[in-house]
């Protein structure tokens, strides 16, 4: 039997015949997925992220994480990966790039410290506030989901895996010693450090909705790191405002990052033909000029149709055939979340996209099963492909003429990359010394200036929080999607 045929001719059994257990059985008999031949594809997750909460009214949702492992498994997909239980990772593990001052306070910080006028100044100091909330496990959950990303690359570098997936991971914003835009570690850089124990380069590749601006800082003045972001970019009405055409990595022509940064800037709607081919064109050119060893993927759903704070027209299945593509280049992949603040939406393409990466998406029943936990979040059509599209749909203002220039601009920016760098294998290289001392004392100087901008005093002599965030993506906390699931 065709493998389409089995999507077209799947009946469930009766509901009341079964009991749950017994229907999860037939639902994996059925659809008989089995292990990927010639590969192997890792899972890492710890169920205590889960539980974690930012606030009721904050759109970072883990509880989306719990929704996606309820439909990896309804469809049997968990018995085609090696399973790994996530472990926290240590302090000196999240040293290797996090300021030791800064994960001090990640410790020892309580809830109530937000209004604690002791501690106003690291409020501050480390950018805490409505966007990165202080909540009670602040530093289990950033450990959690960092040392998923750290034993998913180390899988990779052991060749215990081909292709390892970190669904808790993706916080591309955290920066060294600053939480930003809800990430607080930057368990990325974690894992790419990782990778670059064994592989000469390692090429990063975004398709969140925001500029992936905490993982481009960190590899700044390393040609080891190619960074590649597809991204909403306006300066000053959206979050993060970095991210430019012609931000390609630092001036000094000396310096080893120079054209090393390539970002892809969007406007409002993009649709999903459009994103695909720009995609494969980008990221095609980019493996060919770069030749890297391994690919870190970030999976940010936030640029799907119909997000809380998004603004494409994308798809499930476009965003699906972006991981498919990545994949058919057969390097090993380090596959991590990132955004997506409408929960429902975002398990819908996570648990589609490990079906990618399992060759299995000609096997699952676009119907979610009734085995599904949870299952009355994905009504009222229950369907893993909704035509988000045309639920929201946005006017696209990304015309051909300027899909081509932003093109056109990767290719000449690719021209000074005269081929696959040439590295020496010694050393990890978190920093590099000279150029990337100077590097960072230009972003510490930004930092401070930005700092005295936000400490305005108020009526009663204490410190008043902004949220940068939440003031560029007034769309956050809309009451019809507070409480959705």
């Amino acid at each position: 039997m065709a493998k389409s045929a089995v999507v077209q001719e799947y009946a469930p059994p009766p509901s009341n015949t079964l009991s749950l257990d017994r229907k999860a059985t037939h639902e994996r008999q059925y659809h008989a997925i089995s292990r990927p031949k010639g590969y192997r594809v890792s899972w890492h997750a710890n169920p205590a992220v889960e539980l974690h909460h930012f606030g009721q009214s904050h759109p970072m949702k883990p509880w989306r994480l719990t929704l996606t492992k309820q439909l990896v498994m309804a469809y049997g997909m968990h018995h085609a990966m090696d399973l790994y239980f996530a472990r926290e990772a240590t302090y000196e593990e999240m040293a290797d790039f996090h300021k030791t001052d800064y994960l001090d306070f990640l410790q020892q910080v309580l809830p109530g410290d937000m209004e604690n006028a002791d501690q106003s100044e690291n409020v501050v100091r480390f950018n805490f506030g409505d966007d990165c909330p202080i909540f009670d496990g602040l530093y289990n959950y950033c450990s959690l989901y960092a040392g998923g990303s750290i034993d998913a690359a180390r899988k990779l570098c052991n060749n215990q895996s081909e292709i390892a997936v970190n669904w808790s991971g993706g916080l591309h914003h955290a920066k060294k010693a600053e939480a930003s835009g809800f990430c607080y570690v930057n368990d990325i850089v974690l894992g790419t450090l990782q990778l670059l124990r064994l592989h000469p380069r390692v090429m990063y590749i975004d398709i969140d909705v925001h500029h992936g601006d905490g993982v481009e800082q960190a590899f700044w003045s390393t040609d080891r790191v190619l960074t590649v972001s597809f991204h909403k970019y306006d300066k000053d009405n959206f979050f993060p405002g970095t991210g430019a055409r012609d931000s390609t990595g630092p001036s000094h022509p000396l310096n080893p990052g120079a054209h090393h940064a390539i970002n892809v800037p969007l406007h409002d709607g993009i649709d999903d033909d459009s994103y695909i081919q720009l995609f494969r064109d980008v990221v095609s050119s980019c493996v060919n000029v770069y030749q890297p060893g391994a690919i870190v993927l970030q999976c940010g759903a936030d640029s799907l149709g119909c997000d809380r704070l998004g603004c494409f027209n994308l798809n499930v299945s476009a965003h699906g055939a972006c991981v498919a593509y990545v994949k058919t280049f057969n390097l090993p992949m380090l596959v991590v979340g990132g955004g997506g603040y409408t929960p429902r939406n975002v398990s819908r393409a996570w648990a589609h996209e490990t079906s990618i990466l399992l060759d299995a998406q000609n096997l699952i029943d676009p119907h979610i099963p009734d085995t599904v936990k949870f299952r009355n979040h994905f009504g009222p059509d229950y369907s893993l492909f909704p035509p988000l599209s045309e639920m929201r749909k946005l006017e696209n203002k990304n015309p051909r003429s300027y899909l081509a220039g932003l093109y056109e601009s990767v290719t000449e920016q690719l021209r000074y990359i005269k081929g696959a760098p040439s590295v020496q294998m010694s050393f990890i290289p978190p920093d590099i010394l000279g150029l990337r001392e100077d590097t960072e004392h230009e972003i510490e100087e930004e930092t401070a200036m930005r700092d005295e901008m936000r400490e305005e005093q108020d009526g009663n002599g204490s410190l008043a929080k902004f949220s940068r965030r939440r003031e560029l993506e007034r769309a956050a906390g809309q009451r019809d999607e507070l409480y959705a699931s």
